[in-house]
């Protein structure tokens, strides 16, 4: 097992981090607290996903957020005025958490020119009615948005997990002492949950999890993949999958659950080389790859418990 540090689209796990402070844990951590390296889902039968099967960001920050011990206010807003005043009052007393966004809005970001059905989370440190400061983890500290472009990106008409316009989290509080490793721990219970499929979930229809979600893109790989579908996993879900299961595989080993951080280390070795067999063409070899890992979420599952 080797951890890795370097990039990834860990914007809600970062943007958090950046929330938290001093006291903060890790971003991988917070991000295995997420609950996101632990499941796979084909979204729709279409858009493939290494998280579980029902889960989104926001689900996942409210999970993180409560097992380290801390609450805050969520909220979001019916229109720009509103919205605008609550982030004003709100970023008095500290930074604020805004998310999900709409990434393509962000004009700050170079080749950013409408939406792209991207969701993104940042940290603002600062607003009024004319520019918006804040603190974005794609690799932009202190940048700046006019107010009217921000608020665009910020209502996310554009992506499908979000439940009000404007969300933002707020008044971080902690109110008990967690450590990392306490936190982890109280965490295994929820991984099961998502590994072996929950049923308490709305997903859009045609969604698949597990194992049948993985051998259903390994065919569509065989069979030719969308285009579309190819951009996103070689930029996107690839990257942030073997970084999770990297992540999620050093926290088993710090909690001395050593079969988990094998089984973990294993899954995220057969994720990463996807990028290099999907970017060159190789697709008998990402489709072989895909249906090795696919009976790997249960097993995690039963080492686990």
């Amino acid at each position: 097992m080797h951890p890795y540090v370097g990039s990834g689209p860990y914007c809600y796990a970062n943007s958090l981090a950046m929330v938290f402070g001093s006291t903060s844990p890790s971003p991988s951590v917070i991000e295995v607290l997420t609950g996101s390296p632990f499941g796979f889902e084909l979204l729709a039968e279409r858009l493939p996903l290494f998280d579980p099967y029902g889960w989104d960001p926001d689900r996942g920050l409210d999970d993180a957020i409560a097992l380290l011990g801390w609450t805050c206010r969520r909220q979001g807003a019916d229109d720009d005025e509103q919205a605008l005043a609550l982030l004003r009052d709100a970023v008095k007393a500290g930074p604020i958490l805004a998310g999900p966004v709409e990434m393509g809005l962000l004009y700050h970001v170079p080749e950013m020119s409408g939406p792209i059905e991207a969701d993104h989370f940042v940290t603002v440190l600062e607003a009024d009615d004319k520019v918006i400061r804040f603190h974005d983890p794609h690799g932009h500290p202190y940048a700046t948005l006019p107010t009217r472009d921000f608020l665009a990106a910020w209502r996310a008409d554009t992506i499908a997990y979000r439940t009000t316009p404007y969300t933002m989290r707020s008044e971080f509080q902690r109110v008990r002492e967690v450590t990392a490793e306490a936190a982890l721990h109280m965490a295994l219970p929820g991984a099961v949950a998502w590994l072996r499929g929950r049923d308490d979930l709305t997903v859009p229809p045609g969604t698949l999890g597990g194992a049948a979600a993985v051998s259903r893109l390994a065919d569509m790989i065989t069979g030719g993949l969308d285009p579309e579908v190819h951009d996103h996993l070689v930029h996107f879900a690839i990257r942030v999958g073997a970084r999770r299961l990297t992540d999620a595989a050093t926290s088993f080993a710090n909690l001395g659950r050593h079969q988990a951080a094998a089984v973990a280390t294993r899954q995220a070795r057969l994720v990463g080389s996807l990028q290099y067999d999907l970017v060159s063409g190789l697709t008998t070899s990402a489709a072989e790859t895909l249906r090795q890992l696919a009976p790997t979420y249960e097993e995690l599952a039963t080492v686990l418990c």
